[in-house]
């Protein structure tokens, strides 16, 4: 029931009641949990990927290699997928999307409308942004600490090493070349490969 209401909420607040857009940046762009009708390039400004939603404990990542999901953060710009939903199954579309994105309570990713440019013209979106004043907001941490944790955690939904993977992939496979992901893939793979202390030969 709380995500019908936060559905009706955003719904209520959409700027054009014609269409309704979701703008995809991590695990949407791949598993969009929802149907849609076409799909675009989208450009957002003003907002970046960032894996600053921590710490995840319980689909990619356990207690003692907690993993770091993406969100979008507040500054600079951000290009990804974006999906028009059916009209005539919208409030359905977006409750599956909903429950799926917000399953912790409270939910540190909060739903709110961007506008997004296209090579078709600008548009406006929903899309999944993090909440800062909430006790999961990660800040501060560099591309090697992001990548230490990305290396090892993983959970019953797989590792974070493959989030980032399917991430990048889904990107290039747009067209989108984002360099700080592909330099997290390069420092997540240098982990993955080094060998560790069981590995080395004894002296």
């Amino acid at each position: 029931a709380d995500h019908d209401d936060t559905v009706r909420a955003v719904l209520a607040a959409a700027p054009s009641a014609d269409e309704v857009w979701l703008f995809a940046y991590g695990s949407l762009m791949w598993n969009p949990a929802c149907d849609f009708v076409e799909q675009r390039v989208g450009f957002v400004p003003g907002w970046h990927r960032s894996f600053c939603l921590g710490w995840d404990r319980w689909f990619r990542g356990s207690d003692s290699k907690p993993g770091l999901m993406l969100s979008l953060d507040r500054g600079g710009q951000c290009k990804g997928a974006v999906y028009r939903l059916p009209p005539d199954a919208i409030e359905d579309n977006l409750g599956r999307l909903f429950r799926r994105e917000m399953r912790a309570k409270p939910s540190a990713h909060s739903p709110r409308w961007v506008n997004v440019r296209t090579e078709n013209g600008p548009l406006h979106a929903i899309t999944f942004v993090i909440n800062r004043n909430s006790g999961r907001y990660v800040r501060g941490l560099s591309l090697e600490q992001i990548a230490d944790a990305l290396a090892v955690a993983c959970g019953p939904w797989g590792s974070m090493a493959d989030y980032l993977h399917s991430t990048v992939s889904h990107l290039e496979g747009m067209g989108i070349h984002d360099s700080q992901l592909w330099r997290l893939q390069e420092l997540v793979a240098e982990r993955i490969e080094a060998p560790t202390a069981g590995d080395l030969p004894a002296k």
